[in-house]
């Protein structure tokens, strides 16, 4: 029984160990995807904007519709529609719908910033519900439906969108009648508030600089990023509209826009800056939420897709981009039997296994950083210091393994969970929403100190292999676990 569970546990092991190396080298993948085709989309967005030339001035412009849905974001929703606002496009040919489901103070603040800006000649609408049924999507679907516009950019409460968002983006709506979505890219406006937000900046960069680059680029499936982005409400309409079956509506959209036939482009030089989670608890609370809708979309999407005719590669890519939170459950089984594999298995490796098991753990480990690297040269002059930054990074991406994983596996078992906003803090904190200390914080830290414990017999017994990784492992989750304890102790001050 003892040797059947041990060969079980190796196989386990190592079948986790390939699933992050074949993740891993999908990194590459998109490097080599986004270095291919990055001159010609600039050159193809040059041709558009020269084409297609368009001012605050300029006659027979689409109708557009600016839609931000807002929950309790009393911090942040003022700013916001102000900017929205001041984009430059045709006054009569804009209006601006606040859709507000918000059960507090946030009511009146936009209420008396509406008033103001209508005053001023916008045409800036509130719209509300008696419920919150389908969330965000739930909302963005009745706005549509009593939209005017033909185009509905969408923004979320803690964006400011620039003034040129609209004349830089409608082109492309021009130049092509079967355009779906136009993407913007995320900026940063609290990147250097401390550690965390530097880290989450440059992950957010590689997913925006390279990884959408290369998809779109390449004529891969693209997702709408929830914010910063402006549909064809034809298109909507056509691939069935908001459905909030999942967490993550976004991407469930603009898969089946492109199901439908309509194509996405994604503009890398067009950022919208917003905010980044400061307190540990909202960002893993975000990335649980992106975690779970991600597979959910997942089990939605993707058997038929694999039954479609489009070509292996195109659906290959789409497996990976839907899956990617499998990683962390795959992390997550290898810092839980990295310790019975070395104390119930004897094995040795011949140097020729070694050599290879070490490339293929270097691959594995290496390939997200190498993507984030590239996307801080590509995005901005100054790169080389941030890459100070991808340890932590890395450290990171392993200590949120558990919350994500606890996430895959509430999507694969179909169990229902509501639309958790991220609170954000605004420039100047007015309204506090509170975190509880979640419990899995306290697993965190019994997991570190288990990699910790894992670690120290690795090295006692001369394998020195995996030190790097579970020293990894044993930071990530102590590193997770205690600045949970932290932040709950600072931010209910």
């Amino acid at each position: 029984m003892l040797s059947f569970l041990s060969r079980m546990a190796v196989s386990v092991y190592f079948a986790c160990a390939a699933g992050l190396l074949l993740y891993g080298v999908n990194c590459y993948v998109m490097i080599i995807l986004f270095y291919r085709s990055r001159g010609r989309a600039a050159q193809r967005r040059r041709e558009v904007q020269r084409s297609f030339p368009v001012s605050a001035a300029s006659p027979e412009l689409p109708r557009v519709t600016t839609q931000i849905p807002v929950f309790n974001e009393y911090n942040v929703v003022e700013r916001v529609i102000r900017a929205a606002c001041r984009m430059r496009y045709p006054a009569d040919r804009h209006e601006i719908q606040i859709l507000d489901d918000s059960t507090d103070e946030t009511r009146q603040l936009i209420d008396r910033t509406a008033a103001e800006l209508r005053r001023h000649g916008h045409d800036v609408r509130v719209l509300r519900r008696s419920h919150r049924r389908g969330y965000k999507a739930g909302a963005l679907s009745r706005g549509m439906a009593l939209a005017g516009g033909e185009l509905l950019a969408v923004f979320d409460a803690d964006f400011v969108p620039p003034a040129d968002f609209l004349l830089q983006s409608v082109p492309f709506f021009l130049a092509d009648a079967g355009l779906g979505l136009v993407q913007a890219r995320w900026g940063h406006l609290n990147q250097h508030r401390s550690l965390l937000t530097r880290a989450q900046s440059i992950g957010i960069d590689g997913h925006f600089m390279v990884e959408q680059s290369a998809r779109n680029w390449n004529g891969l499936f693209m997702n709408f990023n929830g914010t910063a982005g402006i549909w064809r409400r034809q298109a909507v309409q056509a691939a069935g509209g908001w459905q909030w079956d999942t967490l993550t509506e976004d991407m469930d959209l603009s898969y089946r826009v492109q199901f439908a036939g309509w194509r996405t482009v994604y503009l890398p030089d067009l950022v919208v800056p917003g905010e980044i989670p400061e307190d540990v608890r909202a960002f893993k609370s975000q990335q649980f939420r992106w975690a779970k809708g991600s597979i959910q979309t997942a089990k939605k999407l993707l058997p038929g897709l694999l039954r479609s005719q489009e070509p292996w590669f195109r659906k290959l890519q789409a497996v990976f981009h839907m899956t990617h939170y499998l990683v962390h459950p795959l992390m997550l089984v290898l810092a839980l039997l990295a310790l019975p594999v070395l104390l119930t298995v004897s094995f040795r490796l011949t140097p020729s296994v070694f050599g290879l098991a070490a490339v293929a753990l270097g691959i594995s480990m290496l390939a997200p950083s190498a993507l984030y690297a590239v996307s801080q040269q590509a995005a901005y002059e100054h790169w080389g210091r941030h890459l100070l930054m991808l340890p932590l990074l890395v450290v990171i991406g392993i200590g949120i393994a558990l919350s994500n994983t606890q996430a895959v596996f509430e999507a694969l078992a179909g169990r229902p969970s509501e639309f958790v906003r991220t609170p954000k803090r605004g420039e100047l904190t007015k309204k506090a929403y509170p975190l509880k200390l979640p419990a899995m914080a306290l697993l965190e830290i019994m997991l570190g100190l288990y990699c910790t414990w894992s670690l120290a017999v690795y090295l006692s017994a001369g394998k020195y292999l995996v030190g790097p990784f579970l020293g990894a492992y044993a930071a990530g989750f102590l590193f997770i676990g205690l600045l949970s304890v932290v932040h709950t102790l600072a931010f209910s001050k």
